[in-house]
């Protein structure tokens, strides 16, 4: 066979060669795109959730005492006095010192009305209010004290008292929990939906993290931007998280 033709022969096969190793290649690399394609589509989201109740280990309550008088020095004598008989109630009742911030006086000058309900320059009477604050653990006493303290109104003393606000102290640990338990919900809500359909899931792709509820035990209230209830002593938290998994 003359050279030349040999030499043609040669270029000719090594060319299908060439060609057809390009045409595997682009097979197998097409194969490994639409892989990760499927892979990267392929996804099931879900939202779990997880619920706690939790009894308040702590409460803040107010109360203030007032006075009403034109003459300022004696209307600030009796406001002491009053206030004193008020922070002496409170220790007599089981409320320690170092729960109590005591606030400073807010005096308030009060004018005559005229017909249509609006001040004149015409002075009547300076007021003068107290406000006393607790912090306390004991949940039960700083409760019933709230409730017990107008028993002063009796001996002429104008006090108000606020409602306690309720709260637990180890919320932000609770918190870490309960969102480690709701993606765990996530995880097993998102298995059976895959399972349903003879799927399994792989790695979880995304998590996103829902406001959390602190409600009353009975409340079915939600807000998009959380609820923190601090009126009920018996509250329940709830954690939400939206997570998506691959399909396998």
């Amino acid at each position: 066979m003359d050279s030349r033709v040999l030499r043609n022969s040669q270029i000719i096969i090594l060319g299908v060669c060439i060609a057809g190793a390009t045409i595997v290649s682009s097979i197998i690399l097409s194969k490994g795109f639409i892989r990760i394609m499927k892979m990267t589509k392929e996804v099931i989201t879900v939202t779990g959730s997880a619920n706690r109740q939790i009894t308040s280990d702590s409460v803040s309550w107010s109360a203030s005492v007032a006075v009403r008088d034109p003459d300022l020095a004696k209307a600030s004598k009796q406001l002491a006095a009053h206030f004193a008989k008020l922070k002496q109630y409170l220790l007599a009742h089981g409320v320690k010192e170092s729960e109590l911030t005591v606030y400073q006086v807010v005096l308030q000058k009060l004018y005559k009305k005229d017909e249509h309900g609006n001040d004149t320059n015409e002075f009547l009477e300076y007021a003068l209010t107290q406000n006393i604050e607790v912090h306390s653990a004991d949940v039960a006493g700083v409760t019933r004290v709230s409730r017990e303290i107008t028993e002063l109104i009796d001996q002429g003393i104008e006090v108000a008292s606020a409602a306690p606000s309720y709260f637990y102290r180890n919320l932000d640990s609770l918190k870490v929990e309960m969102l480690a338990q709701a993606t765990e919900n996530a995880k097993q809500r998102a298995a059976q939906m895959a399972g349903a359909a003879g799927n399994h899931i792989g790695l979880m792709r995304s998590a996103k993290m829902g406001v959390f509820q602190i409600t009353p035990v009975t409340s079915t209230e939600v807000s998009d931007y959380g609820v923190n209830d601090t009126a009920s002593q018996e509250k329940k938290v709830t954690a939400v998280v939206t997570a998506s998994f691959a399909i396998e």
